[in-house]
Parts: C-alpha cells; structure tokens; sequence
C-alpha cells in the first residue's frame, strides 16, 4: 500500500504525470515571499497543491487549479533563478512558482506545457 496516497484504492487511476515540491510566491496582504508546497499535476491537467507531502491523499488540496489555455513560461522579473509563472486563463491570479534547478524547473514546464495543449 501507498501511504499517503489513494493509488491503492484506485489501480486504474493514472498516476500523476509531476510531483514534487516547489517554492510558490505568496502574495496575501499579511503575508509576503515565498512558501515551499507539495504540487501534484493530475493527468485532467489539474494542478494541486498542499502545505505538505504527507497531505496528498489524506488531506482536501489547498487549491486547484486548471492548466487548460493557460499561460506559462519562465519569468526573470522577480531577480531569482529558476521562476517560472503560470497565468490560468480563469481568473485573474498569476502563479510564481521557483524550482530547486534550472534541471526541475524545465521538467515541471514541459509537463505543465503538456497540460495547457492536452
């Protein structure tokens, strides 16, 4: 069995095609930077997230969002290596996300690109 996640439940559900952990910029009125969250992009072209890794299959995610249309891309805005930034095409929300390599940062784009052009 799987801990922490419903793949054992559900052996026909795809597994995810990216998980992992990545910086997510936060920017609330209270709160300011960055937080480090567990993401998960579903095979429906979901992308979810949680505070921790242990959270996925146990716990509601944080936030879903859908990657269909949007727009994504590397960003040099923000003066910090490895940002990229997601634009859903719902909403007005812009996502800043920083991977741990330039290696992470290219693998969570092509799945996310996969995802925007199912």
């Amino acid at each position: 069995m799987v801990v922490g996640s419903d793949i054992s439940r559900y052996p026909n559900t795809p597994r995810p095609t990216c998980r992992g952990y990545l910086h997510k910029r936060t920017q609330s009125a209270i709160l300011k930077g960055w937080r480090k969250r567990w993401f998960v992009l579903k095979h429906n072209g979901c992308l979810h997230y949680y505070r921790h890794k242990k959270d996925e299959g146990k716990c509601k995610p944080l936030e879903v969002t859908k990657l269909e249309g949007a727009e994504i891309g590397v960003d040099t805005s923000l003066g910090k290596p490895f940002v990229f930034k997601c634009i859903p095409q719902s909403g007005n929300r812009i996502f800043y996300f920083c991977a741990t390599s330039n290696q992470e940062m290219k693998r969570w784009l092509e799945a996310m690109d996969k995802a925007v052009h199912p």
